[in-house]
């Protein structure tokens, strides 16, 4: 099998519909985020099926599709990433890990990250040095900030949050609310895990969060215990 091969069998799966509803959904416009991305219309649950029947492709193979122009493409070529770092051996998944940061490039939407980073770049720096993570956290390339910090859902989910709050910090005062959300969205994770740790963080920084980042981090708080921090 090859990509052009999977290329048509994800065309097959096209639905104008869909991809009208997702061109709005992913912020397609000119100015917005995912300005110029292309949609066949194919959801999530179908491509994952898909992922299962050519789950044997080769990583060039995976890798040509990461470039394509077509969202879905590079969806499934993420997941099927994903899928073969699970179970690849070391030397297989430092390939993957290598082809991954290679390409962020193309790893140009939220979906698309949050579907990957903490399988594949968390998997893969477990319990290696994580000085890549700060040089993709003060990165132009708002996906790559965005990589840096889903890549640490993999720890947060160990226990493990050391990297993260020291990314989230870092990360303050940055001016996408795509990163907002997704520092606000780990700080929560953080809490379900130990509750202590993020209310340290927030008594610290909470003045200095952007809104959406604190709004996201106290979501499953007391309606008090919000008002507290949103009225400073």
């Amino acid at each position: 099998m090859n990509d052009r091969e999977i290329i048509n069998q994800l065309k097959n799966l096209a639905n104008p519909t869909i991809a009208e509803h997702s061109q709005r959904f992913f912020k397609t416009a000119k100015g917005e985020y995912g300005y110029g991305d292309v949609f066949l219309g194919i959801r999530v649950p179908v491509i994952r099926k898909a992922v299962k029947q050519y789950k044997t492709a080769s990583l060039a193979t995976a890798g040509k599709l990461l470039t394509s122009s077509y969202h879905e493409v590079r969806l499934f070529a993420l997941l099927l990433l994903v899928f073969q770092f699970s179970k690849a051996d070391a030397q297989g998944q430092e390939k993957i890990y290598r082809l991954y940061l290679d390409n962020t490039r193309f790893i140009n939407n939220w979906d698309l990250v949050d579907s990957s980073a903490h399988h594949i770049v968390g998997g893969y720096l477990a319990n290696r040095d994580r000085h890549v993570l700060y040089r993709l956290g003060q990165s132009e390339l708002l996906w790559e900030r965005r990589i840096a910090v889903m890549t640490t859902y993999y720890f947060i989910r160990q226990g493990d949050f050391s990297d993260f709050l020291n990314l989230a910090k870092l990360l303050l005062d940055d001016p996408h609310d795509l990163i907002h959300k997704a520092v606000g969205w780990m700080l929560r994770e953080v809490g379900k895990r130990d509750v202590d740790a993020e209310v340290e963080f927030l008594n610290r920084h909470f003045q200095a969060m952007p809104r959406t980042m604190l709004r996201y981090a106290i979501e499953k708080f007391s309606q008090a215990d919000r008002l507290k921090y949103l009225n400073g």
